[in-house]
C-alpha cells in the first residue's frame, strides 16, 4: 500500500466471470461433509480397458477416456451421459498400447512425447500427462456439453456465469478471448460447470504453467486449459482431476476443499489461533489503513470512543510510520496493528522512491531476477527490478536481510504484518547463474519466509490476494474477495478520475470517491454473478478482505451491495481512514462493525457449509456456517421476500430466537 505502488499492482491479467441459471438451488454438499473436510468416497475398482477406451470408476458414475482423441465422457449412475472434455484441436498423436498396473491405466503418444496415466482418486478421475520434451497441450476442452448451463471460476471470491449470458459473451465483459494464469490470476486452480441440473468440477494441482482460456462460440462460453511443459521451469508433469457434482454453483469449491484436506494442505484458523493467540483478534475485526491524524494515539482513541471493539489497522511504509505510542494505544484498545511491507522490489538506494524498495549493500542489483537474455526483470511500472526470493533465501542464513527488515519494521511493537505480493503471485523464473530459480522454487521460498513471520515471529500475517496455496501460512488477505475485471486497471491509471498520490496525508487514490462504469460494476459487483467459492473452500482458514485500494467508501454506489456481500459471506469490510474521514464516516464504521463482530466471532473460524439462491433471480441468497452456528439471508433486490426488506440482511445465531437485521442504507445514509 505504498504511496508509489510496488510490484503487485499489475493484476491486469485476471479475467471475468458468469452467473448461474437454475432457480432456487441448494449449493454445498452436506454440512457434515464440508465441516469434516471429507472428499468423495473413493471407489476401489481399477480402470478397465476396451480397445482405445479406458473406463475409470468415479463417485456417481463412470468416466471414459478415448485415448485416440482424448475425449472424456461420463455415464452417471442413473444413466445420464455427460461430456467432460472434447478432444483438443490438435491431437497428441496415435496412442500406444494401454496397460494397467498399480490401479492406473498407462499409455503414450510417441509423436508428441507425452505419457499419460489415468486413475481413480477419492472419487475423482485423475489424469496426469508427463512430457519428454518441451511442448504445450491445450486440453481439457470443457463446457461444450449442450446441456451446460453455467461456468464457475474463482476470480477473486468467485463468479458463476450462465454460458449463454449476453453480457459475458460480449466485448464489454472482456471474458471471451481472455486467459487466466492458474497460479496467479485465479485464487484457486479450479473451475466447474453446471450441466442440466448436475455438475462437473475440474482441479489442476499442477497450476504453475497452466492457463484457463475463455472462448465464446455462437453466443456460448466454453473453456480450454493449456499447460506448457518446460524442463527448465520444472513443469514437466500436468495433472487434471474430473469429478461429478450435484450441480450447485459452489460444488467445485467443495471438491477443492476436499482435495486440500486429503493432501494435508488445508489450513485452520483455529490451529493458527492456538499457535499464536493474537490471531483471535481477527475475529470480529474490520480492517483499515490509516493516514494522517488517524495514525496517532488520539486517532486510536477516537475509534475506541465510537465503540469499535476490534480492528486490524495498517499503515504505509512512508516517512510517517505509526509511533510506539500509537501502536501501544492500538494494542491496548484490543486491535491488531501492523506495517505494509514488500520483499519483491529493489531500487538503487540513491534514487529509490519507496522505503520498501531500499535494501542494504548490493541487494540491488545483485538480487534482481534475470530474464533469459540476462537483463534484470524491470519492477512494477519500470521501477528498479523484481527481487529473487531464491537470492534472499541463499543469503538469509548469513546476511539476515529479511530478518533485519522485519525487525526494523516491527521495532515499534506491532503485532501484525502485511507482506505485499508474496501470496498473490506473479511467480518468477530466474535465469541468473548466481541464484537460478523455477516458479515452483519461488513459491516455496515465499512460503518459507511467510512461515517465519507467522510461525517463528508470531505475527498475524497477511498478504495481497492470497492464492489458496498460501492458506496455511497466512491469517488474512487483502484482495481475494475482489473479482477484479481488467477495466479496473484502466480506471486506476486515470489519475484525474481515480485520484493520485497527493496530498501526502490523504492521497486521492485512496480517498477520492469514484463511480464505476456500468459494465465494470456488473462484472465485479452484480450479486447475480457472485458466488462464494473462496469462502466455501477456505472461510475457516483465511480471513478474506477486499483489495486495499477499494475501501468501503471508495465506491459509493456499491456500498449497499458490498455490505450485504460481506455479511452474507461473513467477511470483514476494509476502510481507509484519516482524521476527516474518521470524523465523517466513523459512526457508520462503528455501527457496521457492531453488527458484524458477534457474527464473525461466532462463525469466522468455522467453515461455510451451505450457500443457496432462494429465488430464481438470485436476489435472495442464504449462507450457513458450521453446523448451523450462523445462518445469513441477504436480499439484494428492491422488494421484500418472506418479511426481509430489499437491501437488508438477517443473521441468526444458533440458540437465539430472533434474527439480527441490518439494512446498510439506514447506516450509510
Amino acid at each position: 500500500m505504498t504511496q508509489v505502488p510496488t510490484t503487485h499492482r499489475r493484476r491486469g491479467r485476471v479475467r471475468r466471470a458468469v452467473p448461474f441459471l437454475a432457480a432456487a438451488t441448494a449449493l454445498v454438499a452436506a454440512a457434515t461433509c464440508v465441516a469434516a473436510n471429507a472428499g468423495p468416497t473413493r471407489p476401489t475398482a481399477a480402470p478397465r480397458v476396451d480397445g482405445n477406451r479406458v473406463d475409470v470408476p468415479v463417485q456417481g458414475g463412470t468416466a471414459t477416456i478415448d485415448t485416440a482423441t482424448l475425449r472424456v465422457t461420463a455415464r452417471t449412475d442413473d444413466g445420464r451421459s455427460v461430456r467432460l472434455s472434447d478432444a483438443p484441436a490438435t491431437a497428441p498423436g496415435t496412442p500406444g498400447r494401454i496397460t494397467v498396473s498399480d490401479g492406473a491405466a498407462h499409455w503414450s503418444y510417441s509423436g508428441s512425447g507425452l505419457d499419460f496415466t489415468a486413475r481413480p482418486d477419492h472419487g475423482r478421475l485423475q489424469i496426469t500427462a508427463a512430457a519428454h520434451r518441451d511442448t504445450t497441450l491445450n486440453w481439457p476442452v470443457t463446457g461444450t456439453d449442450p446441456a451446460a448451463d453455467a461456468v464457475q471460476f474463482p476470480r477473486g471470491e468467485g463468479l458463476s456465469v450462465p454460458v449463454h449470458d449476453r453480457f459475458w459473451n460480449s466485448p464489454a465483459a472482456g471474458l471471451a478471448g481472455s486467459d487466466a494464469d492458474m497460479s496467479s490470476d485465479l485464487s484457486m486452480p479450479m473451475w466447474g460447470y453446471t450441466i442440466g441440473g448436475r455438475g462437473v468440477s475440474y482441479l489442476v494441482p499442477t497450476d504453475i504453467g497452466s492457463t484457463l482460456h475463455f472462448a465464446s462460440d455462437r453466443g456460448r462460453l466454453h473453456t480450454t486449459t493449456s499447460h506448457r511443459f518446460s524442463r527448465a521451469n520444472a513443469t514437466g508433469d500436468y495433472t487434471v482431476t474430473f469429478a461429478l457434482t450435484d450441480g450447485s454453483p459452489v460444488a467445485t469449491a467443495v471438491d477443492y476443499r476436499g482435495w486440500l484436506a486429503q493432501h494435508g494442505q488445508l489450513g485452520s484458523l483455529r490451529d493458527k489461533i492456538a499457535a499464536s493467540p493474537q490471531n483471535a483478534k481477527l475475529l470480529g475485526a474490520f480492517h483499515a489503513y490509516l493516514w494522517g491524524d488517524a495514525r496517532t494515539p488520539d486517532g486510536i482513541a477516537r475509534l475506541k470512543k465510537l465503540g469499535v471493539s476490534r480492528m486490524w489497522l495498517g499503515y504505509d511504509a512512508d516517512d510517517s510510520p505509526m509511533s510506539p505510542a500509537a501502536v501501544s494505544a492500538a494494542k491496548k484498545a484490543g486491535y491488531l496493528v501492523g506495517p505494509y511491507d514488500s520483499f519483491a522490489n529493489g531500487q538503487d538506494p540513491k534514487t529509490s522512491d519507496s522505503p520498501t524498495s531500499t535494501w542494504p549493500g548490493t541487494v540491488y542489483p545483485d538480487f534482481c531476477v534475470q530474464s533469459p537474455d540476462g537483463k534484470p526483470l524491470s519492477g512494477f511500472h519500470g521501477r528498479g527490478c523484481y527481487l529473487s526470493s531464491q537470492a534472499f533465501e541463499q543469503a538469509e542464513p548469513t546476511r539476515h536481510y529479511l530478518a533485519d527488515r522485519a525487525r526494523q519494521m516491527t521495532a515499534n511493537g506491532v503485532n501484525s504484518y502485511f507482506l505485499d505480493v508474496d501470496a498473490a503471485g506473479e511467480l518468477y523464473q530466474d535465469h541468473s547463474a548466481a541464484h537460478p530459480m523455477t516458479q515452483a522454487q519461488d513459491r516455496a521460498d515465499r512460503l518459507a519466509r511467510m512461515k517465519r513471520l507467522s510461525g517463528d515471529d508470531k505475527l498475524v500475517l497477511g498478504s495481497e490476494a492470497a492464492g489458496a496455496w498460501a492458506n496455511q501460512v497466512l491469517a488474512y488477505d487483502h484482495g481475494s474477495t475482489t473479482p477484479v475485471a481488467d477495466g479496473l486497471w484502466k480506471l486506476e491509471k486515470d489519475k484525474q478520475a481515480w485520484g493520485g498520490y497527493a496530498p501526502a496525508k490523504a492521497p486521492g487514490t485512496f480517498f477520492k470517491p469514484v463511480g464505476l462504469p456500468a459494465d465494470l460494476a456488473t462484472a465485479m459487483y452484480d450479486p447475480r454473478y457472485r458466488v462464494p467459492l473462496y469462502e466455501t473452500a477456505l472461510h475457516d482458514s483465511v480471513v478474506n478482505v477486499e483489495r486495499w485500494e477499494l475501501s468501503f467508501d471508495k465506491l459509493p454506489q456499491q456500498k449497499n451491495t458490498r455490505a450485504l456481500l460481506a455479511m452474507l459471506y461473513n467477511i470483514p469490510l476494509n476502510f481507509v481512514l484519516d482524521g476527516p474521514s474518521l470524523q465523517q464516516h466513523g459512526a457508520e464504521l462503528a455501527a457496521l462493525q457492531k453488527y458484524f463482530a458477534p457474527l464473525h466471532q461466532a462463525a469466522g473460524a468455522q467453515p461455510m457449509t451451505s450457500f443457496r439462491y432462494l429465488t430464481g433471480d438470485h436476489q435472495l441468497q442464504r449462507t450457513v456456517f458450521g453446523d448451523g452456528t450462523l445462518t445469513v439471508t441477504a436480499n439484494f433486490g428492491a422488494t421484500p421476500h418472506d418479511g426481509l426488506p430489499g437491501g437488508c440482511v438477517d443473521a441468526s445465531l444458533r440458540g437465539e430466537h430472533r434474527a439480527h437485521r441490518l439494512c446498510p442504507a439506514d447506516v450509510t445514509g
